[in-house]
């Protein structure tokens, strides 16, 4: 082996030398323009792939009614101006991912190269049965009753033409605290009838929100998401190693049985000292924004797809696998904005634009 090395770096010495005393017979006129062609190369070259990264790195520009390319991502020009016309302080920033569409798609959908599906949708008769994944069909996931979903499935859901519109725009919304804009009345009228109902639950809430500049209305509609109205024994309050605790957010809730998934979650809150509803409360508001809201993920929609590379990875940093939620959060966000008559503040959007998108929007 050291015979080989030392052969080698011998032949690259002779091959120096070589070069050495070829441009030592090089006219001195030869040289000078051998030497300026050499560093326009390298400038050239230096320029190039900085156009080159630039062109590929992820940004995001304020819409003005005018730059973006009809082109390039068409009717999602005559959709963002329709939602400005009805509410004037609505504003949109484009999020241009520099992702091909069919990519993503073929990324978020499953494969048989990877053990869990990244998209699951509800065992129902409600949808139809191209929305089951091509590969898995009817096997269960999770707690047994949810699906693989299929690509056609995913691709209704992620097209942002599908979102652009009353209904579910607010999976755009982007995640924070906006003065006036969210009330302890909002709260409260979503959480009536809750395990998080009472004037003073809706007051924390608010004032966690505001703490941590995160949206208090996504707070209680994620909570409601993932624990129900009834909540649960995560939000209840779980024994685990002797003490009572609580994971409202359903962190870290995985697994193939309730059992597990329970456990798993209990875990969690246990290692953290989650011991009262009021330290899961706050925890679990540091951990959405820490984890997803501070590296990028600071729509519903980012969390549920992972299209942000700010950590250098893509499709892998889900805060949850049902396919529905984001959707699901957007129209409970939304109800909550009409009932405390907030819904035309001044609220921003961020809409993901992908690469390559084809003319006609995904269909269901």
């Amino acid at each position: 082996m050291k015979d080989k090395i030392y052969n080698i770096l011998n032949k690259f010495i002779k091959l120096i030398k070589k070069l050495q005393n070829f441009v030592n017979a090089i006219p001195s006129k030869i040289k000078i323009i051998f030497l300026v062609v050499l560093v326009i190369i390298i400038l050239v070259t230096i320029i190039l792939s900085i156009i080159i990264n630039e062109k590929s790195k992820q940004k995001y520009v304020l819409y003005d009614g005018t730059n973006i390319s009809e082109t390039k991502y068409p009717h999602y020009k005559e959709l963002m101006d329709n939602l400005k016309e009805e509410h004037a302080n609505w504003t949109f920033t484009l999020f241009y991912t520099r992702l091909d569409w069919e990519e993503v798609i073929k990324n978020e959908g499953h494969s048989e190269l990877r053990k869990n599906p990244l998209n699951l949708i509800p065992d129902s008769s409600k949808y139809p049965d191209n929305w089951k994944c091509e590969i898995c069909g009817d096997k269960t996931y999770d707690n047994g009753t949810w699906l693989c979903a299929s690509n056609r499935a995913i691709k209704y859901q992620m097209d942002p033409r599908n979102i652009l519109n009353n209904e579910n725009i607010f999976q755009f919304a982007e995640l924070k605290y906006t003065e006036g804009a969210q009330t302890i009345e909002g709260v409260m009228s979503l959480t009536e009838d809750s395990f998080l109902e009472g004037e003073s639950i809706a007051e924390a809430l608010v004032q966690a929100g505001k703490n941590v500049n995160v949206d208090p209305y996504f707070i209680t509609s994620r909570l409601i998401q993932e624990q129900g109205r009834d909540g649960t024994v995560l939000s209840q309050g779980y024994e685990y190693n002797g003490i009572m605790v609580y994971n409202p957010f359903n962190i870290n809730a995985t697994g193939n049985s309730r059992d597990e998934i329970i456990e798993n979650a209990a875990k969690y809150a246990y290692e953290q000292g989650w011991d009262t509803i009021e330290k899961a409360l706050i925890g679990g508001v540091d951990f959405v924004r820490t984890s997803y809201i501070n590296v990028g993920q600071n729509t519903l929609y980012l969390q549920k797809f992972d299209v942000v590379n700010t950590d250098g990875k893509l499709y892998t940093h889900q805060y949850m696998q049902n396919l529905l939620a984001p959707e699901s959060e957007a129209s409970n966000m939304k109800s909550i904005y009409e009932e405390s008559d907030t819904i035309d503040t001044n609220l921003n959007f961020i809409i993901p634009l992908y690469e390559n998108m084809p003319e006609e929007i995904s269909e269901y």
